[in-house]
């Protein structure tokens, strides 16, 4: 491994050398800290009932841990992001498992763990073919795995949901993994990670404030179709502000045509993969998928807005820009032992 690879890999000392990047910590650092405080005004004033408060409490706990766990892997060095993307689909995976009860299926859930360990192989190699391969191979070996048990009654439902579970909350994630190869992947993961998170925000604050008719009523009865456009509008916005005078300056990225693709993207598609959850839960009659982060339910219920948005704002980038990673270190290991 020579300097550039370890550097990209484990180095930090470079990590706040994008405005971006040095943008999004104190803003994350900055919300953390006066959030509490918007809580004590909405106490002294009556405007938020007990119950309310208190699961606003809950809720920013666990904010602190979800942006220490998202943001301090990026800063360390690509290695660390590798390896949180890799546990996070493992978990998620177990989330989904044990909702739809594919868990009892031990043969299926091996499968998609070795394609899992494939993925993150594909991307410590920076091995591009092997990474879009590892869908078609995943599914494969998902879909064969239990044939030789000899059990053909329901093996299009638990073969289906098992592959489910692998492309959307592996293969999917994997790409949060795969930007890592180019250089400015730090920006770039915050960027995606910011704008879906307070997408979620920006939806729930504008259906609050404009109410109006239900967006999917039987899907998810909470969101608006207010909701829905507040939120488009706001993280368009912020894509262009960012994209333009932060991030993409003087690239092919920075067109309005092209921002406003992404900012509007980015909202729609993120809004796509909550209902996406939303409507696995209504089918199988839960609330939450799973109750690690009090006051948020699962992992997959706080990021289930990465699922299809991810890949599409890899590849639309790699299309504008060129391939995300071009010109880095290609196949690192399976150079040395092809040959």
């Amino acid at each position: 491994m020579n300097a550039v690879i370890a550097e990209r890999f484990f180095g930090y000392s470079h990590a706040f050398a994008h405005p971006l990047t040095c943008g999004v910590v104190a803003f994350l650092g900055a919300a953390l800290v006066i959030t509490p405080l918007i809580f004590l005004v909405l106490r002294r004033t009556g405007n938020v009932a007990d119950a309310t408060y208190t699961e606003l409490w809950v809720r920013w706990r666990s904010w602190i841990w979800i942006s220490i766990a998202l943001v301090v892997p990026i800063l360390l060095g690509a290695a660390w992001v590798i390896m949180g993307v890799g546990v996070l689909s493992l978990l998620c995976y177990r989330e989904f498992a044990r909702a739809t009860g594919i868990f009892r299926e031990k043969m299926i859930s091996v499968a998609v763990a070795v394609s899992l360990l494939l993925i993150s192989f594909a991307v410590i190699d920076n091995y591009l073919r092997l990474f879009f391969a590892t869908a078609v191979l995943g599914i494969a070996l998902i879909a064969v795995v239990t044939i030789p048990q000899d059990r053909p009654e329901g093996f299009i439902q638990r073969v289906a949901l098992g592959m489910m579970g692998y492309l959307f909350f592996g293969y999917s994630f994997g790409y949060l993994a795969l930007m890592t190869t180019d250089p400015l992947y730090r920006p770039l993961l915050l960027l995606l990670l910011l704008g879906v998170e307070l997408n979620d925000i920006f939806a729930y604050c504008s259906g609050r404030l404009c109410g109006g008719p239900k967006l999917v009523p039987r899907t998810s009865p909470g969101k608006t179709c207010a909701g829905a456009i507040g939120a488009v509008v706001l993280t368009t916005a912020m894509v262009l502000i960012l994209g333009h005078f932060v991030l993409f300056p003087g690239t092919l990225m920075d067109r309005w045509p092209m921002l406003l693709i992404l900012g509007a993207g980015m909202s729609i598609f993120g809004q796509f993969g909550d209902l996406l959850l939303s409507s696995i839960k209504r089918d199988i009659g839960v609330k939450d998928i799973g109750n690690l982060l009090p006051g948020h339910g699962g992992l997959l219920d706080r990021f289930d807005s990465l699922v299809i948005v991810t890949p599409l704002y890899y590849h639309f980038l790699s299309l504008v820009l060129g391939p995300l990673g071009h010109g880095q270190a290609e196949r690192i290991i399976t150079n040395m032992i092809s040959p």
